[in-house]
């Protein structure tokens, strides 16, 4: 499927009735909208209507070469422009890595039009950005940001020897076939470069605000990403209705780590914020606005 906007053509895949409820899903770094493919079968086959683009960069027909050209309002904008042209006027919004810090920005810029927000392993970028301040785990882990800044130093180690560097991002979690899908992908002429570009756009224009909108946080034990207590201080920027899972043992490829387990609760989550008039699934997993945690499982 491509989706036609003023920025250009993203690519993107579909699924569902297409009257059903809509869902968009947004993919992070280093990876396509591939990462969802198990999260669009279990939601198309519920009834939905599911689009995941790949996102800005990604895209080859939205690759733009100036870094300031992958600012946060500009990404967002890109959400909103996709989901105009798909007549969407409300949808759910579900986002992992940087598709979840894309998905907390567009919650907190647009809250009429988003009928649920699911994150998956990002927590909300007030909270990483007070875990940075205060927590020296955080920023530990967060150490990479400003190493892979560095151009074109950082895509030519990446991509050296059969882009040995790059693959080891997915530390043995994400299924062989997608990680060599990605890595054809993102050895495309300027791919990587545009991917990269996020990290390098620079400080968002304004402060994130407090969401509104129902929302779910799924977070993993073993994210080497972003630690527990930014996970955990998330919960202080949601003022509607909140859900945290931690998902045990689960690195943080939780799509395509433990696709069922997250499909269990994504289908949940929607299910508990049906709205009359909508066409959508019969979810039938526990929604209690309460914390949990959950034993991931691990699937190859």
């Amino acid at each position: 499927m491509s989706i036609s906007t003023a920025a250009g053509v993203f690519d993107a895949i579909t699924a569902g009735p297409s009257k059903g409820r809509p869902v968009l899903l947004l993919h992070g770094f280093p990876q396509t909208s591939l990462a969802w493919h198990r999260q669009v079968a279990a939601l198309a086959a519920r009834g939905y209507r599911v689009v995941a683009p790949d996102q800005r960069g990604y895209s080859p027909r939205v690759r733009p070469e100036r870094p300031e050209d992958y600012r946060m309002s500009v990404l967002v904008d890109d959400v909103v422009a996709m989901t105009e042209e798909l007549g969407w006027a409300r949808f759910d919004l579900v986002g992992h890595d940087w598709g979840g810090a894309v998905a907390w920005w567009t919650a907190d810029a647009h809250p009429g039009r988003i009928r649920t927000l699911t994150v998956v392993s990002t927590p909300h970028p007030g909270a990483l950005a007070d875990a940075l301040r205060t927590d020296e785990d955080q920023r530990a882990r967060s150490h990479y940001m400003r190493d892979w800044r560095e151009t074109p130093a950082t895509e030519d180690r990446m991509l050296a020897n059969d882009a040995e560097l790059l693959r080891t991002l997915y530390a043995g979690r994400v299924p062989q076939s997608s990680a060599d899908a990605y890595v054809r992908h993102l050895s495309q002429p300027d791919a990587l470069t545009a991917a990269l570009n996020w990290y390098r756009s620079g400080r968002p224009e304004h402060a994130i605000g407090i969401i509104d909108v129902p929302t779910l946080y799924v977070w993993s034990t073993q994210d080497t990403a972003f630690g527990p207590a930014a996970a955990q201080q998330t919960r202080q920027w949601v003022n509607g209705p909140y859900r945290f899972e931690t998902l045990q043992g689960v690195s943080h490829w939780i799509p395509e780590e433990a696709p069922e387990t997250l499909n269990r609760l994504l289908l949940g989550h929607l299910h508990a914020h049906d709205e009359p008039g909508t066409a959508s699934s019969t979810g039938s997993a526990d929604s209690r606005g309460d914390e949990k945690q959950t034993d991931g499982h691990r699937t190859r």
